[in-house]
């Protein structure tokens, strides 16, 4: 199930989520140029999907197999599966988690998404990500606040990079919905696991034979 301005609804099975994209998407070097194209340059590329440098990565940096998250912190799926993922992504230590905010649910999840990419620039994403996915009830603007300062942001450095780093940071949401509706992800959370597109929620499990599956994938 994903949270979705479609509704896609539930995923029945891990079969019929998974979709092992082809030419024109990934190729055996990992993501490969894409047909789509905005402002002129390719969305799917390689380095735009998997190296972006603006975009925060968890688990090994150095990981053999990349899963790319799309979410949005007012998905009630999103913040179910983000303890669970980040189990298979320690437990495995050889992956790379690569988190793309991808608001699609509302002003106040823009509002998220730019403050916890706004945290970055003080090197505390990851806390701010963590306090806004680790609730259980809809985020709203004065909650968001109470719960960044509750993870140790400095408030006032957050508000000067909100204004200061806006284009930055509005540039980093573009390119993450870019490639999110380039790849036809109608909801979140989505992901790419190695060559996989998986457009919905997985049990930790599945996640555990999707990597495993990807790893087959990428030797031949």
């Amino acid at each position: 199930m994903t949270g979705s301005r479609k509704n896609s609804g539930i995923v029945p099975t891990r079969r019929a989520a998974l979709t092992l994209i082809g030419a024109g998407a990934l190729s055996a070097g990992g993501v490969a140029t894409a047909h789509a194209a905005v402002d002129g340059d390719e969305v799917l590329t390689e380095t735009k999907v998997l190296r972006d440098p603006d975009v925060p990565v968890a688990g090994n940096p150095n990981g053999d197999i990349t899963i790319v998250e799309w979410s949005d912190y007012n998905c009630p799926y999103c913040r179910k599966l983000e303890p669970e993922l980040r189990q298979v992504v320690q437990d495995d230590g050889k992956v790379r988690l690569v988190l793309k905010d991808w608001p699609i649910l509302g002003p106040v999840s823009i509002t998220a998404a730019r403050i916890a990419l706004a945290a970055k620039f003080q090197d505390k994403y990851h806390q701010a990500h963590d306090a806004m996915m680790g609730v259980s009830s809809r985020l709203t603007e004065p909650r968001i606040d109470e719960l960044l300062a509750g993870a140790g942001i400095d408030m006032d450095r957050l508000k000067r990079d909100l204004t200061a780093r806006a284009r930055d940071i509005d540039a980093v949401l573009k390119r993450n919905n870019d490639q999110a509706e380039a790849f036809g992800f109608r909801g979140t959370p989505s992901f790419i696991v190695g060559k996989f597109r998986v457009p919905g929620v997985l049990t930790m499990t599945e996640f555990e034979q999707v990597i495993a599956d990807a790893r087959k994938a990428k030797m031949n």
